[in-house]
């Protein structure tokens, strides 16, 4: 059973985060690339929609009994493998979670120019898990 309180915690971030993506990635790349606010901001968010992402597929699967993953890739993978995700949505999420990693660990190697892209190719992708995401929340099977 689903900790519907946590999880709608967990889900709020996840949207607030989304919602400003959406303001950022509608302004022009060399916009994005020549402001450091605008970048640094635009990494942040990007960086927390995946933790937000990755911490609520890791909620499902330890609540649902699902084997552990071992890299924050295999998350989107147990969710994948147990057919919680689709396949097209697992792979437009693909390299999400190795671009996190960069995000958080490899930051100095950062080219803002591909934030950005990243950003617009996959956000829609996040905004797909946000709605499969909510939809298991106001699911009465997931009681």
């Amino acid at each position: 059973m689903i900790d519907k309180t946590a999880f709608a915690a967990r889900l709020d971030r996840f949207r607030e985060y989304l919602g400003l993506l959406d303001s950022i990635r509608t302004r022009l790349r060399d916009e994005f690339v020549g402001d450091p606010i605008l970048h640094g901001a635009g990494e942040r968010y990007l960086h927390l929609a995946m933790e937000s992402a990755l911490d609520i597929g890791n909620h499902i699967i330890a609540e649902r009994g699902y084997p552990r993953p071992d890299t924050y890739a295999g998350v989107l993978a147990v969710l994948f493998d147990q057919h919680v995700l689709p396949e097209a949505l697992y792979r437009a999420l693909d390299g999400m979670a190795a671009f996190r990693n960069l995000l958080v660990h490899d930051y100095a190697r950062l080219d803002h120019g591909q934030v950005y892209d990243v950003l617009c190719e996959k956000y829609p992708a996040l905004q797909e898990l946000y709605r499969l995401y909510a939809g298991m929340l106001s699911d009465p099977a997931t009681d």
